[in-house]
């Protein structure tokens, strides 16, 4: 492809001097639009040009602060992304699943884990509903009031009837029957509108006939007494729950989880619990004579695959930063901030990211087979990640791991390096804004110009056009003083 060249002030003042010699030498037909448009480009060649390169030079800056800022935050944000996610953490390891499961809540240290877990009950929830069937789930029962009240009971032997109940500090919560939606299906959605934590729903035999069931959370303290006490059709009385309730039966009753957890027998509320073994989510599935054992496995696989892909994102992020400060052509090869960027960057590897630990423990990324070659690129040293993997598990995980509160580790050091990097006091944010202002300054000079342009186009043409007029008047004369003289001339 042959190159193109843009003009010169020189040349195309020499070009507007050219068209306006040969435009005079022919006394007339001058060109002027031509000619004004020649001249006008000669005056703001060279400034048009200068603007032109440096808009393109400034451009090109924006856009490598942009890229920059962009490609640091995903790397943070991808890194912080593979923290959260669980997979490089130690797990916890229930010996027996249909028992009780384990999972490690975020930030945890479960290395090892020994606990044992004995489950002698499960939490249930209060579960009742109807005996007598109504003919459809649409079928109106009657408007009225509802009371629902929570609280603890006890129940008869076979768990079917309601023997005692005390209610929970707090008002009752009313439930309004109103007209239009006094079926089963009306009464359960004004049920569920409460958000009490009971739940209503309708069931529907093979014949068509309707029941309602009524499932409370679980826990010895949320059982609930559902009361009709505004009934005017006496309808609504057949789906009372409590005590000498005649028109349900209580098909479990609320109980609390009861476990011993290292020796010491506790109950709780909920089958899903946090606040029993440090770090540990237990999730009770079944009960047992036997005792539970809770051990911890280091996810060394996932540590290793992740080792690597942290130095082939940092590679990356590395290469995209040298072609923007490339000594030659990179557009913000004399930017500060993308210089103190590079530098940040190259210190990666010798910085502690782990503070307060144990003597001999890694603190750096490079202590744990993550080398700096001389082109300032990362390499992994697959011994010494072995060996720290063996000898020092933990650190490995601490320094991948992440935390809302502490400034430990590779997530925590990457955002902090994020966040200087689109500083706009300091960082490449300040440097974005200095190119957007100077954008702006030049776009400005070049309208300027362009306004400049129009006046003295404008200007010329009106010059040239007077010149023109002139010139014609002059060879109209000069034609009939031409044409008196051959007259005068002509032999008789």
């Amino acid at each position: 492809m042959v190159p193109t060249t843009t003009p010169t002030a020189s040349s195309v003042t020499a070009s507007a001097a050219q068209a306006l010699f040969t435009s005079l030498s022919t006394g007339s037909g001058i060109d002027t639009a031509s000619l004004v448009s020649s001249l006008v480009q000669a005056q703001f060649a060279a400034k048009t040009d200068a603007l032109t390169q440096k808009s393109t030079a400034i451009s090109a800056q924006i856009s490598g602060t942009s890229t920059l800022m962009s490609t640091v935050s995903q790397f943070a944000a991808a890194l912080k992304t593979l923290a959260t996610g669980g997979t490089l953490q130690t797990q916890p390891v229930s010996s027996n699943n249909n028992v009780v499961t384990a999972s490690a809540l975020s930030g945890a240290t479960l290395a090892g884990l020994s606990s044992s877990v004995s489950v002698s009950q499960l939490a249930t929830g209060q579960s009742s509903r109807t005996t007598v069937p109504v003919t459809t789930r649409t079928t109106a029962l009657g408007t009225g009031t509802l009371t629902l009240t929570l609280g603890t009971a006890t129940y008869s032997s076979d768990g079917t009837a309601m023997t005692d109940f005390h209610a929970a500090d707090g008002d009752p919560i009313t439930v309004n029957i109103v007209a239009g939606a006094t079926s089963l299906d009306g009464i359960a959605a004004a049920i569920n509108a409460k958000n009490a934590g009971v739940t209503a729903s309708v069931v529907t035999d093979a014949d068509g006939s309707a029941y309602l069931s009524l499932k409370g959370a679980t826990g010895s303290a949320q059982a609930f007494t559902l009361t009709a006490t505004n009934d005017p059709s006496g309808k609504l009385a057949q789906l009372n729950v409590g005590v000498g309730a005649t028109g349900t039966a209580l098909t479990s009753g609320a109980q609390n989880a009861k476990l011993t957890v290292d020796g010491v027998a506790v109950e709780r509320g909920s089958n899903a619990i946090s606040d029993l073994v440090a770090g540990v989510k237990l999730q009770l599935t079944g009960t047992s004579n036997t005792a539970v054992a809770l051990t911890s496995t280091t996810p060394t696989d996932a540590l290793k695959s992740s080792i690597t892909d942290f130095v082939d994102t940092y590679n990356q992020v590395l290469k995209t930063l040298t072609e923007q400060l490339d000594p030659q052509t990179g557009p913000l090869r004399g930017d500060a901030a993308a210089q103190s960027l590079l530098r940040t960057l190259r210190a990666l590897t010798t910085k502690p990211i782990l503070t307060n630990v144990a003597a001999g423990t890694p603190t750096t990324i490079g202590e744990i087979g993550i080398k700096t070659n001389r082109d300032g690129t990362l390499s992994v040293d697959d011994a010494t990640v072995a060996r720290a993997l063996t000898n020092s598990p933990d650190a490995v995980e601490a320094m991948f791991a992440f935390s809302t509160t502490s400034t430990n580790g590779l997530t925590a050091a990457l955002n902090s390096i994020s966040l200087s990097t689109s500083s706009t006091l300091y960082g490449l944010g300040a440097s974005a804004k200095r190119y957007n202002d100077q954008a702006s300054a030049v776009a400005k000079a070049q309208d300027d110009i362009a306004t400049q342009s129009d006046a003295m186009s404008t200007r010329l043409t009106q010059q040239f056009a007077s010149m023109n007029a002139k010139v014609a008047a002059y060879k109209s004369t000069q034609s009939f003083l031409k044409n008196q003289i051959d007259a005068w001339n002509k032999p008789d």
